[in-house]
């Protein structure tokens, strides 16, 4: 039995109503976002995306220092921005949350390269989860599997888990700049506008998973093959 699954079991007695429906909205909530950062973006800043992303996918572990004083950072600007808004002081607590966890970042490289890692390995996992119309009130328990085995992976062994998240990094950035492209041509090029590809993006739980999953494989691929017997 999985870890994920036997966490499951053990809390099927906890779970009500109320937990299925937080589940499920924790889901489309997810979705929500990466859609609207979608259709906000602009033809440029697609392009820019993508190109930037291919980059990463294929070169993270060279450059993999700056990403992850990056990611921390835009890891810290969203864990000060949501502190902040118990407080009703969403900027402040969002600088303070940046500026902070990109200090800490840089003499605490391994710890941060580990922490990324665990994150990369928690969303895979929690979208490999809803992927397969597992109940979505557990969706957290799969996340977990994933954070726990990503960060695992971090101390065992540092350059897989550099790939890692630098991997889902880069495919992230190409999948949404990629469906801001088609979104703007099949909002304001194609004549009537159409809505494929949102419905293809809300109407198959294993769509955006998917595309994630094989584009984070292939970057590892293609960056144990450019880089083999690398140092660390």
């Amino acid at each position: 039995m999985s870890f994920s699954l036997l966490l499951a079991k053990t809390s099927h007695h906890f779970v009500d109503n109320a937990t299925v429906e937080y589940g499920t909205k924790y889901v489309l909530r997810a979705l929500d976002f990466i859609w609207q950062q979608t259709t906000i973006l602009t033809w440029l800043q697609a392009v820019i995306g993508i190109s930037f992303g291919i980059i990463v996918l294929m070169y993270g572990w060279r450059i993999y220092k700056a990403l992850t004083v990056i990611g921390f950072g835009i890891l810290g600007l969203y864990l000060g921005l949501w502190i902040g808004n118990q407080f009703q002081k969403p900027l402040p607590g969002a600088i303070v949350g940046c500026v902070l966890l990109v200090i800490l970042a840089i003499p605490l490289m391994r710890w941060a390269v580990a922490i990324l890692g665990a994150v990369a390995g928690g969303i895979l996992a929690g979208g490999i989860w809803h992927s397969c119309n597992l109940p979505q009130e557990y969706v957290w328990a799969g996340a977990l599997t994933g954070f726990v085995a990503g960060g695992m992976i971090s101390f065992v062994v540092f350059k897989l888990a550099v790939m890692l998240f630098t991997s889902l990094s880069g495919t992230s950035l190409i999948v949404i700049g990629a469906f801001a492209l088609i979104y703007r041509y099949e909002t304001f090029a194609s004549n009537p506008p159409t809505m494929h590809l949102n419905q293809l993006y809300y109407g198959n739980p294993w769509f955006l998973p998917l595309l994630l999953t094989a584009g984070t494989l292939l970057g590892i691929i293609l960056q144990f093959g450019f880089f083999k017997g690398s140092k660390e």
